[in-house]
């Protein structure tokens, strides 16, 4: 798997080909979609609709996205925030892991998410926080088999949902 970050400054500048790619990575998680309410349409994501959200992401300065390939294919995306806008949270936070659903349970997410672990550690980081929607079990699932534990719960900022805030020891 290579992971590179989006070079692009404005998400609404991507190349098309690319934003085929994301847009078709975003609706392939169509539980997610449903259950996170990011899009007005779950059954209907949109290029524009997806680039939005990514500049929406990226509208934190210390925000990058990550696109991971394999095979030559887009199979997921991360997005990490250095800092959290809380300036009383020392951690650097994982806002988004997707993986495409056709590539599910072959990895990727791991990989994907030990490279951001990865690239934290090497920064001197000492842990890496992200929260998991409390209607989301699966996902909770997933994060807690790789060492994430509980610290609080709380609706996220962006839309007040319920959530569940993990925390991984770097």
């Amino acid at each position: 798997m290579i992971v590179e970050p989006l070079a692009a400054k404005d998400p609404r500048d991507l190349p098309g080909p690319l934003l085929t790619e994301l847009t078709a990575l975003y609706a392939s998680n169509h539980a997610f979609q449903q259950l996170s309410g990011d899009f007005p349409d779950p059954d209907d994501i949109r290029p524009e609709q997806v680039a939005a959200a990514l500049a929406d992401e990226l509208a934190e300065p210390s925000a990058e996205v990550l696109l991971a390939r394999s095979g030559g294919r887009l199979v997921g995306i991360a997005v990490t925030l250095a800092r959290h806008p809380d300036p009383a949270d020392p951690d650097p936070w994982l806002g988004l892991l997707m993986v495409h659903a056709e590539e599910q349970r072959a990895g990727h997410g791991r990989r994907l998410a030990g490279y951001v672990e990865d690239r934290f550690r090497a920064a001197g980081r000492t842990g890496l926080r992200l929260a998991v929607l409390e209607n989301n079990p699966r996902a909770l699932a997933f994060w807690t088999s790789l060492g994430y534990e509980e610290t609080a719960r709380r609706p996220d900022l962006a839309h007040g949902r319920p959530c569940l805030v993990l925390r991984k020891r770097l």
